[in-house]
């Protein structure tokens, strides 16, 4: 490959529980507008359940020589990013799975992406305790932030665009001003790794779960806690909403499911997919139906409204440790420790 572009870290390919908080600094600059009140656009929407677990084995790909943690499906095109242990990123078209570009730069493995949601750039965290933003016009890494002390496992763009959101094993989530390159909100309460972080849809407010048993809500504005959720048992890997943003599924390592009501602050349902680990769980764009990658190599289907185990699609040689709906594509992809990502329709 071209040196030059190697140097870049982006080769492209062609064809196919709060302590005292810490109060944002004033400013003038216009990104703090984001922050304010804006309406859900997708309240007023109906969406068609994907029933996934009718889903066939389409297509797999090994994208990659070790592990795949996670995956983001480009807003707008029919793009899947993947993230890997082997301390890369790439991007690829769906469903022919032809590489696009591959992003090389982390000095550890990659836990966590995430597009930017114009998508002109995309967000990546890893075990080298960095968070690091890629920008695709320019083929490269246009900034590493360093304020994590140890491991980040995911990341979260706002809806605005102008934040993101990191989560780490030094028990903190934090928030980024993208413009600034800059940490403007450090979230501590949590008493162990912070192993999720996602944004409430069209919200100020951020998720989090933890090995410490608990799913948390915090006001980004301020840093504070707003609530937090306790019924799992085992350490929380991961966290997501529907597009409403009304509803929070968890999953833990003992292979729970518990959906949360976000204003009623309840446990509406609660699913066990064990014993093995659930490692992700992903609403479809109804609502309805949720997908949730295992530890014991299948993806369960759930119905999200009754909580029932609809099926679980098997064809991953080893751990599912990423699932997302491609909905333009009425799809399911999964990813896993078999370096393999798949698509299902």
């Amino acid at each position: 490959s071209d040196p030059s572009q190697a140097s870049l870290g982006l080769k492209q390919t062609g064809g196919s529980k709060a302590a005292r908080p810490t109060l944002p600094q004033p400013s003038s600059d216009a990104s703090l507008i984001a922050f304010q009140d804006r309406e859900n656009p997708y309240l007023s929407m109906t969406f068609d359940p994907q029933r996934a677990e009718s889903y066939e084995l389409k297509k797999s790909f090994k994208g990659h020589i070790a592990p795949i943690s996670c995956l983001a499906m480009h807003p707008k095109k029919s793009i899947l990013a993947t993230a890997s242990d082997d301390t890369t990123w790439k991007m690829w078209s769906v469903p022919n799975g032809e590489l696009i570009m591959t992003g090389e730069g982390h000095k550890s493995w990659v836990s966590g992406i995430d597009f930017h949601p114009k998508a002109s750039t995309l967000a990546t965290s890893s075990g080298d305790s960095t968070v690091k933003v890629w920008d695709f016009s320019q083929s490269k890494c246009i900034a590493t932030l360093t304020d994590h002390a140890q491991a980040v496992w995911g990341v979260s763009y706002h809806d605005s665009g102008d934040f993101l959101a990191s989560c780490s094993m030094d028990h903190t989530a934090k928030l980024w001003d993208i413009g600034q390159a800059k940490c403007r909100q450090t979230f501590r309460g949590h008493v162990d790794s912070v192993n999720s972080a996602c944004f409430q849809p069209f919200s100020n407010n951020l998720c989090t779960c933890s090995g410490d048993k608990t799913v948390s809500l915090w006001d980004a504005r301020t840093g504070l806690c707003i609530q937090t959720f306790y019924g799992h048992l085992n350490a929380v890997n991961h966290v997501s909403f529907n597009l409403r943003g009304d509803t929070i599924a968890s999953t833990d390592a003992d292979g729970g499911l518990r959906l949360w009501d976000v204003r009623m602050v309840l446990e509406r349902l609660q699913v066990n997919a064990g014993p093995h680990s659930a490692n992700k769980a992903e609403f479809d764009q109804s609502g309805t139906v949720i997908a949730l990658a295992s530890d014991d190599h299948t993806v369960k289907i759930i119905d999200a409204v009754q909580g029932t185990l609809l099926g679980a699609l098997e064809g991953h040689e080893e751990a599912v440790q990423a699932v997302t709906f491609d909905a333009s594509q009425k799809s399911l992809i999964t990813a896993g420790s078999d370096n393999s990502f798949r698509v299902w329709g």
